[in-house]
């Protein structure tokens, strides 16, 4: 299949044909290059990949340089029909000569790709042939399963396409309970926005300290929250009792799906269930916007180890009725193979003594607040 690529310079243009492509990931809108620009140095390109006249799969490349390598990373995408054999082909080849062309030492790519359903080693779980398929091709295309995994792999989503009553009923009886039980026990729920932002960031480093995250400062936020808000991209929903908050969670919309992407929680007033509350009013909340999956953004990547960091996260996620979805995760095409290989042996232990730094500050922090 004969693609040429062709460079897309507007926002409201690359937004609204992002919008229609399947596979389609908020990551990939021009909001989310812009603020990886704006934080991180990241600098985006939005290729377009056309064929007759159309565009038929698009990829916002990010590229950073990091000492003397060139790293490239195709946040969930690339976003094409992954159906369509000839074209996923294609694009991959061409992902791979653009990398070759710009000096990189490898590109990566993670698009939502099924590769399987259900926890394994339960009845319901199963393959899925096309994920597996594909896996295969790029591994014979010399793609190499990464081993540094940005994005989480697998989640739990929910279909929206069924009203209020049967969503309910498809929850485990605790979690319907809980729901139930919020409103009840006097927790309100209001819906945010960009003025909200100091109270968001509040609740939310209470949360990482308590549980022991690294978070970013306020700054980071206001761009990472603020922006999307502004932009229509993100819905803060906040759970109060007696006029104060004690929770809240941060969704990201685009096309037809919602993303629950932050979340956070006060230490008082837990016995009244917001978070419960919160994440019900979120899916009514995807309902309305005519969108037809909520992803719950993370699940363990070895589901029957206790030990894994998202273990008691899943088992909240779990309850309220989703499907568990295990993706392909992050491929890389070492376009320079031995620089390639020096840098994912070197950036392992700069990372973990990066986060082993930011952790102890926030620990700082919480001391000298306390």
């Amino acid at each position: 299949m004969q693609i040429h690529p062709m460079a897309v310079t507007d926002r409201n243009t690359w937004n609204a044909t992002l919008a229609l492509m399947p596979y389609a990931h908020v990551l990939q809108t021009w909001e989310w290059g812009e603020f990886k620009a704006a934080t991180t140095g990241w600098k985006p390109e939005r290729i377009a990949y056309m064929h007759r006249g159309e565009a038929v799969a698009m990829a916002q490349v990010l590229t950073r340089q990091e000492g003397p390598f060139r790293i490239m990373y195709v946040p969930k995408g690339p976003a094409l029909d992954y159906t369509n054999q000839p074209l996923r082909l294609a694009v991959i080849e061409a992902l791979k000569r653009h990398a070759l062309e710009r000096g990189a030492i490898f590109i990566k790519i993670d698009p939502d790709v099924v590769i399987g359903v259900g926890v394994p080693g339960t009845p319901e779980a199963y393959e899925e042939p096309l994920g597996q398929q594909i896996a295969a091709e790029w591994g014979q295309a010399g793609w190499r399963f990464s081993r540094e995994q940005v994005q989480f792999r697998n989640s739990v989503i929910v279909d929206l396409r069924r009203s209020e009553e049967e969503l309910l009923a498809a929850m485990k009886q605790k979690t319907r309970y809980n729901v139930r039980l919020a409103a009840r026990r006097g927790v309100e729920i209001r819906f945010g926005s960009a003025d909200d932002l100091d109270l968001l960031y509040r609740l939310y480093e209470e949360t990482a300290r308590r549980d022991d995250f690294v978070i970013r400062p306020l700054e980071y936020y206001r761009r990472a929250w603020g922006d999307f808000m502004r932009a229509g991209l993100a819905q803060p929903i906040i759970a109060e009792y007696r006029g104060k908050a004690i929770a809240h969670v941060i969704i990201f919309g685009f096309g037809k799906r919602a993303w629950y992407f932050y979340g956070a929680s006060s230490d008082e007033e837990r016995n009244r269930m917001p978070t419960y509350a919160l994440q019900w009013e979120a899916m009514r909340w995807a309902r309305a916007q005519k969108m037809i999956v909520y992803d719950f953004w993370g699940a363990p990547d070895d589901f029957h180890d206790e030990n894994d960091p998202l273990a008691g996260v899943f088992r909240f996620k779990a309850g309220f009725g989703g499907v568990v979805v295990r993706r392909i995760g992050a491929w890389d095409y070492p376009a320079r193979p031995a620089l390639y290989t020096a840098y994912t042996r070197a950036m392992p232990a700069v990372l973990g003594v990066m986060r082993s730094v930011a952790r102890r500050r926030l620990r700082q922090g919480s001391h000298q607040t306390a």
